[in-house]
């Protein structure tokens, strides 16, 4: 039995998503702000909180026109006037629906759900709702609320001229509920039909739950308990000195200020405590913990005998009054209740024989290593809750276990090294399954799902893991305010197999910050990521602000990033090679030769083909037509070297040269500061071309036989080094392709899109 998806409704950012949930361990990943957290914090309030832990501000904000549009029609109904339907409030409240697979066998588990007697395998579906818990109350006491509020703004109507006019409680139905959502709405289930289960739509990628008709009643109790056992690790795991200690919880979180010491002490006492249901292997602690305590006694009973004689000499205890006992009641747990319970031991060189160990309390110790000790413990002890491990709960040993561990860990990288985080990442699951009852045993599943803003926790997962939160600026999909969307990288690269396995080895190479990215640039070569930061640095200011990936895919292979890219609706700038081939041989480029282009790039990703795949075509071709529109947010440009007007240093003639490659164009952009034949390698080689040379094409041929034997990651170091880096000229090709990428940056930090006109989204909705 597992999970197989979450959808989620009118939380926050999340409008409609679905969460595809990968058998064992899920990764939601996306930039900043674009709703990872959002879910995280809705699975909370549905599997885990109470309903009052909802706030009227979880609702997604595009509702509460809508919402004060109907409260303000509340107001204005006569006070015969029935009472409204609680359908068109309750479909715009967060909602959650949880879609598990059964298999024969696993009825017991699924009675409550099954949609039909006819049903024997496959999915089931449950719904959480919020919703009004009476409508007639909530109708009544917000009229009632608005109706003092009238009445107290006519007597108002007399404030002096300039006066301010005061806002009273409650301006409108959002206002009211504000203030009052925990009063009036509750949560309740209703069972889903598998049968109507839709796909998210493929262009939007929103989730299109299923109605429920207003004649289903819902469940009197909720069946999810019995089925899923939630655990969670929130964000909030504040260790260090200064924090404020916090009882001890129940098993289900974890609370922020919980110091180690006092989470050992809390795994003790659940699931080893030999003083708590002992059996056999307990007997020699419990013998050793009662022989310390008889000779504790009789040390208190001589150190505290002066003390209770001078007591007595008040004349008390009296011949009625009970006599004064010191005695001890030592537990096990007890050794571990204070804070140099738990002590990290230091190893020291030169230290005499029998010196005492160097310990240091947790307190002192990092924060990095509080917090992963924390967090094993943790999945430790969820594992053994579970599984009802733990001695306090053996009164539950007779009860099935729930089928389903859910786990949900946020942010697990706070305060961890990098190298930490991925260890973590790896071995997490497994914590959770180390048992001898789990195991392979297909009737109890884990699942772990993790939120993450580090690029080297997603580099540890397989691409079918990660679930890609894309942020939305406000218009897009006619919706009035910024909202998201959830792709699931499992199906990113259909069948082709190859290039799957290409894109996987890639970025488990390079890590994966593209997917924590505003936009990201492509480029074919170590030269050109050596430099174009610096170039951006220094002459796109705005650009340099933002959150941009630079990627070197190591060759002419950009275009099999493309499902990848179309995946995550990535802006994007592929900066590559013309590659120009003449009769199957590699040649300099040149106008009127009949050359065409091998870069796979130009050829697949653009799709230029035969005749358009010539040299003299794509030179020739238009910067508006090297862009590919997806949508708002989403678009990609192709950036090649084109012709270059530069002056010969030899003759000091104008010319126009035709660079095939990012050096040689680097070159005939800036040709004074490399002539003076400064540099080794290739810089010497390229000075040399544009000393000895009398024409443009001598200067191309030239760079080009260098090019071929020439080592560019050493002419890169040698441009990073020239004195007048900082006033070089940066290609046209290069420039031209910044300058549309800053610009579409700036475009989309506006968070904001015009929205279609009213008749335009009217007519859409009657098609």
């Amino acid at each position: 039995m597992h999970i197989k998806a979450f959808e989620i409704c009118n939380f926050r950012k999340l409008l409609s998503v679905r969460i595809d949930i990968s058998d064992k361990t899920t990764l939601l990943v996306g930039a900043n702000n674009s709703g990872k957290s959002s879910a995280m914090l809705a699975l909370r309030r549905f599997l885990v909180s109470k309903p009052s832990a909802f706030r009227c501000q979880d609702i997604t904000l595009c509702h509460f026109p809508v919402i004060d549009q109907m409260g303000a029609a509340w107001e204005a109904a006569s006070d015969g006037d029935r009472v409204p339907d609680a359908g068109p409030l309750s479909v715009l409240l967060p909602s959650l629906d949880i879609w598990v697979s059964a298999v024969e066998g696993e009825l017991q588990h699924v009675g409550d759900l099954i949609p039909s007697f006819a049903w024997t395998e496959g999915l089931v579906g449950m719904r959480y709702r919020l919703e009004p818990d009476s409508m007639e109350t909530l109708y009544t006491d917000f009229r009632a609320a608005r109706k003092r509020v009238v009445e107290l703004c006519k007597a108002d109507e007399g404030v002096p001229a300039g006066g301010r006019t005061l806002k009273l409680w409650p301006m409108s139905l959002t206002d009211f509920l504000n203030r009052r959502l925990a009063r009036y709405l509750t949560v309740r289930w209703y069972k889903l039909d598998p049968a109507l289960l839709t796909a998210p739509d493929p262009q939007t990628r929103m989730a299109r739950p299923q109605g429920i008709p207003t004649t289903t009643l819902p469940f009197a109790k909720n069946p999810i308990p019995r089925l899923i056992r939630v655990h969670e690790i929130s964000a909030q795991r504040g260790f260090g000195d200064g924090v404020e200690d916090e009882p001890e919880d129940d098993g289900l979180t974890t609370h922020p200020g919980r110091k180690l010491s006092e989470q050992l002490r809390s795994y003790y006492h659940r699931h080893l405590d030999p003083g708590d249901e002992p059996d056999a292997t307990d007997l020699a602690a419990l013998r050793a913990i009662e022989d310390a305590q008889d000779m504790f006694d009789a040390r208190l009973k001589s150190s505290f005998g002066p003390a209770l004689q001078e007591v007595q000499s008040l004349n008390y205890p009296g011949f009625s009054d009970p006599t004064i006992h010191v005695a001890t009641k030592l537990g096990a747990v007890d050794g571990l209740a204070h804070e140099a319970s738990v002590l990290f031991e230091l190893k020291a060189a030169g230290l005499a024989a029998g010196t005492a160990p160097l310990r240091l309390p947790e307190t002192a110790n990092g924060l990095g290593y509080q917090n992963l000790i924390s967090m094993i413990f943790r999945l430790m002890s969820f594992r053994d809750g579970w599984l009802r491990k733990a001695k306090a709960e053996k009164t539950e040993q007779g009860k099935d276990f729930e089928p389903i561990h859910l786990v949900l860990i946020e942010e697990p990288e706070a305060h961890l090294h990098v190298q930490v985080q991925q260890v973590f990442v790896r071995y997490a699951y497994k914590v959770l399954r180390n048992d001898a009852d789990l195991g392979d045993n297909p009737e109890l599943t884990t699942h772990l799902l993790v939120s993450s803003h580090s690029s080297h926790v997603a580099h540890e997962l397989p691409y079918s893991c990660l679930r890609y939160f894309r942020r939305l600026q406000a218009g897009m999909l006619n919706v009035s305010v910024p909202v998201s969307t959830v792709a699931s990288l499992e199906e990113a690269f259909g069948s082709s197999v190859d290039t799957h396995h290409f894109v996987a080895r890639y970025l488990r190479a390079q890590h994966a910050d593209i997917f924590f990215a505003d936009a990201v640039i492509l480029v074919e070569g170590a030269a050109e990521r050596m430099v174009l930061p610096h170039f951006i640095r220094a002459h796109f200011k705005t650009l340099d602000r933002c959150y941009v990936t630079l990627l070197d895919i190591g060759g002419s292979h950009a275009h099999r990033l493309l499902p990848l890219i179309d995946a995550l609706g990535m802006l994007t700038l592929v900066i590559t090679d013309l590659d120009a081939v003449f009769q199957g041989a590699g040649t300099a480029v040149a106008r009127g030769k009949g050359q065409t282009t091998s870069n796979p790039t130009l050829r697949r990703w653009m799709s230029v083909k035969n005749e358009s795949a010539t040299i003299d075509t794509l030179l020739a071709l238009d910067d508006g037509k090297k862009v590919f529109e997806g949508d708002t947010l989403f678009s990609v440009r192709i950036a090649y070297q084109t012709p270059v007007a530069f002056t010969l240093p030899r003759t000091g003639a104008a010319a126009e040269g035709f660079p095939g490659t990012f050096e040689d164009a680097l070159v005939m952009a800036n040709p004074i500061s490399f002539a003076d034949g400064k540099g080794k390698g290739l810089a010497r080689r390229f000075a040399q071309a544009l000393q000895r040379s009398d024409d443009a094409a001598g200067v191309g041929e030239a760079c080009f036989d260098a090019l071929k034997s020439g080592d560019k990651a050493e002419f890169a170091l040698t441009v990073l080094g020239m004195e007048g880096f900082s006033t070089l000229t940066v290609p046209d090709y290069i420039h031209a392709g910044l300058a549309w990428l800053e610009g579409k940056l700036v475009d989309k930090s506006e968070e904001v899109v015009p929205l279609p006109a009213v008749a335009d989204v009217d007519e859409e909705a009657g098609e």
